[in-house]
């Protein structure tokens, strides 16, 4: 801006010296898919969370790829997207903010006209002319909308088209539902389903079967301020740019390369899978190339993600058939079975189960664990996120009537893995007879060697605190282990994946999960129980 001073009373004495503009006006995809190649798979994915504005060190790396799927609308056309979680994880915000090619309007508060196309004058509506069109504060069984343009939704999230008038007209625009549940998830597990906080008009099983992805946002971490990125990332402007053109490619025959899914998926469960597999894919490796263990991540993501909307759809109405969401793995030449998270952590302690799978068919990789269980060999695989999982649970079956333990870990350092020790300690002394002894030998290390002392002094303070439990405590510094294993005297051998540091930092200073194991949220590891 300058000024040029006037005595003319007509005439403004500021003027525009030179003007840039904030927009992108031209993006080069060839460039951005170049140097992709420059990243591994964990630094782009934590480029692309920073660039949403977000601190990587705060989430795992499945809080990333949720927090990275609310990008796929952007990206992937006649995409039909739901989240629905608790307040304060950013929902509307990515929707409103990200791109100039989405708008963000209330889930009440449009009507066929402004949606569509105005009969009265021709106009297309919103769909026309947004990429993406969010509809915020879906939830709410109080909520009216209209029943007609519920049918008029329904037919253009299917068929891509719709019609007002003599005329059918189609469009590219992608649909995202945002909301909050008003119930916890085991609540609803048991008593209604994961869609309860769904206005009446909506709880229409044909426009749910539309969806192709429910994002779980009971999982996503209410945002505070420490979870802002001071970091650096794509402007957004550029990125939403990109989105734009990668909306020209289709990944999804890529599917076939890896995997064959099983015959009795419907045909919209496959067109739910293969699209957020396309959008997953053109998010993180827009050159189409990716390894076959990646290419299996995505999938199974993308099958989770449609699975939570068709396991509602079966409780909701008896006409929907039980699909089995199993693909056949054809490197491994294995079929692999997909299950939702929810579903592990609170299905009914009757189907629970450990080890060897009880479908012959497959082995799955998610397992509910019990805590009153016999013991047998086999392996846990836990995951991001899951809760549920208590030492109790993991090691009190196995470690029974033992009276020589050694725990190997090299990973036992800071404060909270001090903490899990005393936890681990406690669930020996809730196993033996109050006037038995135990013997615990902990193998472990710490760098840099100037704090060996440190380590020392905290092993002492813990062998002390548990001596009058009758746990005999003691503790060998061995700089050269690696592996991270339980072995006891009672013929069993635990491999640890990640030792005894398998949970999440508790969100805030004052966490139900600081008093309550249940509550925690694991990192994913993998614990192996062998028979010597």
């Amino acid at each position: 801006m300058g000024y040029v001073p006037s005595d003319d009373g007509q005439h403004s004495p500021w003027i525009i010296e030179s003007l840039k503009p904030i927009q992108i006006s031209k993006v080069d995809l060839e460039e951005y898919i170049r140097l992709r190649k420059e990243f591994t798979k964990e630094e782009w994915v934590d480029l692309l969370v920073q660039s949403m504005g977000l601190e990587p060190e705060h989430f795992n790396f499945r809080s990333k790829l949720l927090q990275i799927a609310r990008l796929i609308p952007f990206c992937e056309n006649n995409y039909n997207f739901i989240e629905l979680g608790p307040k304060g994880t950013g929902k509307s915000h990515i929707f409103s903010e990200l791109s100039p090619h989405g708008i963000l309007v209330s889930g009440g508060d449009v009507s066929q006209a402004k949606l569509f196309v105005n009969n009265a004058n021709n106009r297309i509506g919103l769909v026309g002319f947004w990429d993406v069109v969010t509809f915020d504060e879906f939830a709410g069984s109080t909520k009216t909308p209209d029943k007609k343009l519920i049918d008029i939704m329904k037919n253009y999230m299917a068929n891509k088209s719709f019609s007002r008038g003599k005329d059918v007209l189609g469009a590219t625009a992608s649909f995202a539902f945002v909301g909050n549940t008003e119930h916890s998830v085991p609540y609803m597990m048991k008593n209604t389903n994961l869609f309860d906080a769904l206005p009446k008009v909506y709880y229409d099983s044909a426009f749910l079967d539309r969806l192709h992805i429910y994002i779980p946002g009971w999982e996503i971490s209410k945002l505070r301020n420490e979870m802002f990125t001071e970091n650096y990332g794509f402007i957004v402007d550029y990125l939403a740019e990109i989105l734009k053109e990668l909306r020209k490619e289709d990944y999804s025959s890529l599917i076939k390369n890896y995997v064959e899914l099983d015959n009795s998926m419907t045909a919209r469960d496959r067109e739910g899978i293969l699209k957020t597999f396309s959008g997953m894919v053109k998010i993180l490796y827009p050159d189409g190339v990716l390894s076959h263990s990646d290419a299996i991540e995505i999938i199974e993501f993308s099958a989770e993600g449609r699975k939570r909307v068709k396991d509602q759809l079966i409780k909701m109405d008896d006409t929907f058939e039980t699909v089995k969401f199993v693909f056949i793995n054809k490197e491994m030449n294995k079929a692999q079975k997909i299950e939702t998270l929810e579903n592990v952590q609170y299905r009914p302690a009757s189907e629970s189960y450990i080890g060897d799978d009880e479908d012959p068919e497959i082995k799955s990789k998610k397992v509910q664990i019990e805590s009153e269980i016999v013991p047998k060999p086999g392996q846990i695989i836990i995951q991001d996120n899951q809760e549920g999982i208590t030492f109790e649970k993991l090691f009190s079956p196995y470690m029974k009537g033992a009276q020589n333990i050694i725990l190997t870990d090299p990973y036992i350092r800071y404060p909270h893995q001090f903490k899990l020790l005393l936890e681990f300690c406690t669930v020996l002394t809730e196993i033996k007879d109050s006037d038995q002894e135990t013997s615990l030998k902990v193998i472990s290390w710490n760098e840099p060697e100037d704090r060996l002392k440190e380590s020392t002094e905290n092993f002492e303070e813990v062998a002390q605190s548990v001596f009058d439990l009758g746990i005999n405590l003691t503790y060998e510094l061995n700089p050269n282990i690696h592996d991270r294993t339980i072995t006891a005297d009672n013929g069993w051998k635990i491999i640890l994946g990640r030792g005894l540091d398998i949970y999440i930092k508790p969100e805030g200073r004052f966490h139900i999960a600081d008093v309550y194991p249940e509550k925690r949220k694991c990192r994913a590891c993998e614990i192996t129980y062998i028979k010597l």
